[in-house]
């Protein structure tokens, strides 16, 4: 692989410097950066917005990606909406979105690809297609674009929030009362397998709203909607004030009697603007049958029918709504 050499002309954000003198999307320029193939003044920076000075030196190699090794897909994934521009999926829990080192098994890019499904190709050839992604363990509504143009005009609504999901959860205990959430997320410092509220985090918002009690409280059936989408944002909030999603041992979930197979949390309704049309869309992912069982076993069958009709949930969150609780970051974090 060959260096390239630039020098900066002015003052300049490295991502902004690199769009504008070798071309390629703002993505593929910061998967670059992040993954260690540009240096500035001799020292390798792995972050988009360094600031570079004006004479600086830049140092950059573009690098001859691996050939993507499709895996077996044995499984299928239930389709909720397909055009020309755009596909609806409800991912089941359980599925990897895309592949990574250390991811074995078979993802949703591979099943789109064993499908023969159009993608887009401006996240890599490892995201082809991704516009946003699901938790593994999250079940739920996805969008996957079909080419470059959608891909692009769905990664802005995402930024806009004019595109966005409404989720539903079991948690251990009944909220005090339906309300928002905030606190910074990032890595947390004691534990790398978590996320955590922590000083320096990126900024996190989320509302929560209370649905359904189980008999004697043991469970509570509740919405979530997030305005911004951190890495497991609502199982973070909710653990800040001492809640936690059913099946989520990572978080504290502790069972009590009984195994629950899964997360019961689930990306439920979508909504955005066609990418072509700009046409209002909303798609409701049908909640999974493992999940549905389990709360059929909290909740009274004919109760949860009525809560979850999807224009009664969302009607819930035009209500007035109160701060449950604006997050502290964690000792020691940084």
């Amino acid at each position: 692989m060959k260096k390239e050499s630039l020098t900066a002309d002015r003052q300049e954000r490295l991502d902004k410097f690199l769009h504008r003198h070798i071309g390629g999307s703002r993505n593929q320029i910061e998967h670059l950066i992040k993954r260690g193939f540009v240096e500035a003044s001799g020292k390798q920076v792995t972050k988009a917005g360094y600031k570079l000075k004006p004479g600086e030196s830049v140092f950059y190699t573009i690098p001859q990606e691996p050939v993507y090794e499709e895996k077996t897909v044995g499984f299928d994934v239930p389709v909720i909406y397909e055009d020309e521009d755009i596909l609806i999926v409800n991912k089941p829990s359980g599925l990897v979105v895309h592949p990574a080192p250390s991811v074995k098994e078979a993802t949703l890019v591979d099943w789109l690809k064993a499908k023969g499904v159009n993608l887009s190709t401006i996240s890599g050839e490892e995201r082809h297609g991704i516009v946003h992604r699901l938790d593994k363990e999250t079940s739920g509504a996805m969008v996957v674009a079909k080419n470059n143009a959608a891909h692009e005009k769905l990664s802005r609504q995402l930024q806009n929030k004019t595109m966005g999901r409404y989720y539903v959860a079991v948690i251990d205990y009944p909220l005090k009362s339906s309300g928002i959430v905030e606190g910074p997320i990032a890595r947390n410092p004691s534990n790398r397998l978590k996320m955590g509220i922590v000083n320096g985090g990126k900024a996190a918002k989320t509302e929560f709203r209370k649905l359904l009690e189980s008999p004697k409280e043991r469970y509570e059936l509740i919405a979530a909607k997030l305005y911004t989408g951190r890495t497991h944002q609502i199982r973070v909030h909710l653990t800040s004030i001492g809640r936690h999603i059913a099946g989520d041992s990572l978080y504290g979930f502790k069972s009590r009697g009984g195994k629950i197979e899964r997360i019961l949390l689930h990306a439920y309704i979508l909504y955005l603007d066609h990418p072509e049309t700009g046409e209002p869309m909303q798609f409701t992912a049908p909640i999974p049958v493992d999940m549905k069982t389990a709360c059929e076993s909290f909740f009274e069958k004919e109760k949860l029918d009525e809560i979850l009709d999807p224009c009664a949930l969302l009607r819930r969150f035009d209500d007035d709504c109160k701060r449950l609780r604006t997050q502290e970051p964690e000792p020691g974090g940084s």
